[in-house]
């Protein structure tokens, strides 16, 4: 059961990271890493983090 809850948490990061950065035009791959490293506590820096273009 604790290992779901594990996956589960990382997954979350990994979609969420890479949907921020994808709709900031980062560098999607590098922040989809980033969720998976630290899970839901890379979401703030996603967002805190410089966007590449301007956002429509």
């Amino acid at each position: 059961m604790e290992i779901a809850f594990i996956a589960l948490f990382t997954l979350s990061g990994v979609i969420i990271c890479h949907s921020i950065a994808k709709r900031r035009g980062a560098n999607t791959l590098f922040w989809a890493v980033m969720g998976a490293l630290f899970g839901p506590l890379a979401i703030p820096f996603s967002l805190l983090s410089k966007p590449k273009k301007a956002i429509n």
